[in-house]
C-alpha cells in the first residue's frame, strides 16, 4: 500500500473509487429497456440500434491499449478525473433530441468508462494489494447495484419525465458529477508515484494473458448483448415493456447479490479455475434455458444472474490476481479490456443482426451458447498462474506456477 496515505486518505481513495465505479454501467445499462422507443423515435434498425451498445464496447477496445501510457505521462489520479469530466461531457450531448447526439455521447461515455475501467484494478493493485478480492467485488457490486437500477426505473422514468427516453438516459448526469467532486481530493497525489501504472508493455505473448482477455471479452459479450436485447426478447414473448425492464433489474439484482459472495471464495484460494469454470455453466445453462423454455422468464433472469454476477467479479479480479505488480496489472487490464472488449463489441450488434435476419430469437440465442460453452473451457487457464511483465523485449510468463521465457 501507498506509504504516502494516511488512514483517513486510504478511506477517501477507497469511497472515491467505488463512487467511480457507481458510474461504469448505469448510462449503458438504462438503453436496453428503452430501446423500443429509441429505435421508433429516431427511425433506428435492429442493427443499428444494436450499436448503442456497441460503440462503447468499440471505445474500449481502442482506447484500452493507451490508458497505461497516458497515464503514465499524466498520473493516474488526473488521468481518471479527466475521464469522469469526459463521461459527463457525453451524457450531456447524448441528452440532446437527435440521433447523432446520441451516437457521439455515446461514445464520449464510452471513452470515459474505458479508463476507468483500466486504472481501477490497477489503483487497487497498488493502494490495497492484500484486499485484492474485498475490494474488486465492492466496486464490481456497486457498479453492478446502480446498474440494476438503471434498468429498472429507466421506462417509468421515461414516462413521467419531461422529454421522456432522452430524460432517463440524461438523468445519469448527477451520479457523473458527485463522482467528480468526490474525487477531487485524489487530483492531488503525486504526479509520479512508485508502483503505478507505467508505460509498460503489454503481455502479448502470455497464455495466461491471452485466456484471462478471452474470459473478459466471452462474459462481456454476453453481459452486454443480454442487458440490451433481453428486454426484447421478453416483450416478444407477451412481457409487458415495465415488466421486461424489471427481469432486466432482477438479472442484475442476483448478479450484485451473488458478487457479494465471491471474496469469500477469493480469498480461500489462488486458483480459480474451478470457479470460474462452473459460473461459466450456469450462465450456458441460463442461456439455454431462454432457448428452450423462454415463458419461464423470471427462473432464467435469476440463473444468468447468479452466473453472471460470478463471471463479473471473477473476470475483474483476474486482471489483479494474474498480475506481478500494479504496473502489471495496468498492462493485463488493458490488453485484456483492448481485445475483450472488441469480441464483446460484436455481442450486441450481431445479436440484433442474427435477429433481423433469422426473424426469432433462437440464433442469437445459440451465439450467446457458444461463447458461455468457450468461457467454460477458457476458465482453466484464466484461473492460475501469473503473467510476468516484458523485459528485455522477451516477455516472461508463469503457467501453474512454472515460470517460462519466451
Amino acid at each position: 500500500m501507498e506509504k504516502s496515505r494516511s488512514r483517513s486518505g486510504q478511506a477517501l481513495l477507497v469511497w472515491g473509487l467505488l463512487v467511480v465505479a457507481a458510474n461504469l454501467r448505469a448510462s449503458l445499462t438504462g438503453v436496453g429497456p428503452l430501446l423500443d422507443r429509441v429505435q421508433a423515435e429516431l427511425h433506428l434498425t435492429p442493427a443499428v440500434a444494436g450499436m448503442l451498445n456497441t460503440v462503447p464496447l468499440l471505445a474500449f477496445a481502442v482506447l484500452s491499449p493507451a490508458v497505461p501510457r497516458l497515464a503514465a505521462r499524466w498520473g493516474s489520479e488526473r488521468f481518471l478525473g479527466g475521464a469522469l469530466v469526459v463521461l459527463t461531457v457525453g451524457i450531456v450531448v447524448r441528452w440532446l433530441p437527435s440521433a447523432v447526439g446520441l451516437f457521439v455521447g455515446t461514445t464520449l461515455i464510452g471513452a470515459g468508462i474505458a479508463v476507468g475501467n483500466v486504472l481501477l484494478p490497477s489503483l487497487i493493485k497498488r493502494d490495497f494489494p492484500t484486499r485484492i478480492g474485498l475490494l474488486t467485488s465492492a466496486y464490481a457490486t456497486v457498479m453492478g447495484g446502480v446498474a440494476a437500477v438503471a434498468s429498472g426505473v429507466a421506462v417509468p422514468l421515461s414516462r413521467i419525465a419531461p422529454g421522456g427516453w432522452h430524460t432517463a438516459l440524461g438523468c445519469w448526469i448527477l451520479p457523473a458529477l458527485i463522482a467528480i467532486v468526490l474525487w477531487l481530493p485524489q487530483l492531488r497525489a503525486p504526479r509520479t508515484v512508485p508502483g503505478t501504472v507505467r508505460g509498460q508493455r503489454l503481455p502479448w505473448r502470455s497464455p495466461v494473458a491471452w485466456a484471462v482477455t478471452a474470459f473478459m471479452g466471452l462474459q462481456s459479450l454476453g453481459f452486454y448483448a443480454v442487458v440490451t436485447w433481453l428486454p426484447q426478447v421478453f416483450q416478444d414473448k407477451g412481457v409487458s415493456a415495465t415488466a421486461a425492464g424489471w427481469l432486466l433489474f432482477l438479472f442484475q439484482v442476483v448478479a450484485v447479490l451473488t458478487s457479494l459472495a465471491m471474496p469469500a471464495l477469493l480469498r480461500r484460494t489462488r486458483d480459480q479455475r474451478l470457479s470460474a469454470a462452473v459460473a461459466s455453466a450456469v450462465l450456458l445453462l441460463g442461456y439455454l434455458g431462454l432457448l428452450v423454455m423462454p415463458g419461464w422468464a423470471m427462473l432464467w433472469s435469476v440463473v444468468l444472474g447468479l452466473g453472471g454476477g460470478a463471471c463479473l467479479v471473477l473476470a475483474l479480479a483476474f486482471l489483479s490476481l494474474r498480475a506481478a505488480d500494479a504496473a502489471g496489472a495496468g498492462a493485463l487490464a488493458a490488453m485484456a479490456q483492448s481485445i475483450g472488449y472488441l469480441l464483446a463489441a460484436a455481442g450486441p450488434a450481431l445479436f440484433g443482426l442474427l435477429h433481423a435476419v433469422g426473424s426469432g430469437w433462437r440464433a442469437p440465442i445459440l451465439m450467446l451458447c457458444v461463447a458461455a460453452a468457450c468461457q467454460t473451457i477458457v476458465a482453466s487457464v484464466a484461473g492460475r498462474g501469473t503473467v510476468r511483465p516484458p523485459e528485455d523485449q522477451a516477455p516472461d510468463y508463469s503457467v501453474g506456477g512454472i515460470t517460462q521465457r519466451a
